[in-house]
């Protein structure tokens, strides 16, 4: 499968719609990490979006306050999350022990 031939204006609407995505993320990760949304309320947010959604599991988790690369992966290893997974591909329990996990934050 050979890489599709695009316009300059399909390039330039694929690097504007990239750079859209990344600065979503972004923003999500920001709130977290500032407190102005919890991470059960992020999980919920992202899980409705299909930008938001396609946000590594870890990366959020290192949003959180007081949750660094140790903290994450010991939480997600409990979880039975794995360490490439995002947040479109989370089942319903691993969802629900990380919000009770996170409950409070």
């Amino acid at each position: 499968m050979s890489i599709p031939k695009l316009s300059p204006e399909e390039l330039e609407a694929a690097r504007k719609a990239a750079t859209k995505a990344r600065r979503e993320r972004a923003e999500l990760k920001e709130k977290v990490r500032t407190g102005k949304l919890s991470l059960v309320k992020a999980l919920d947010k992202a899980k409705g979006d299909d930008t938001l959604s396609q946000l590594k599991v870890v990366d959020l988790l290192k949003a959180v306050p007081r949750v660094g690369e140790r903290r994450a992966a010991a939480v997600m290893e409990g979880l039975s999350i794995a360490p490439n997974r995002r947040v479109r591909g989370l089942g319903r329990l691993q969802l629900a022990g990380l919000k009770a996990e996170f409950g409070d934050r």
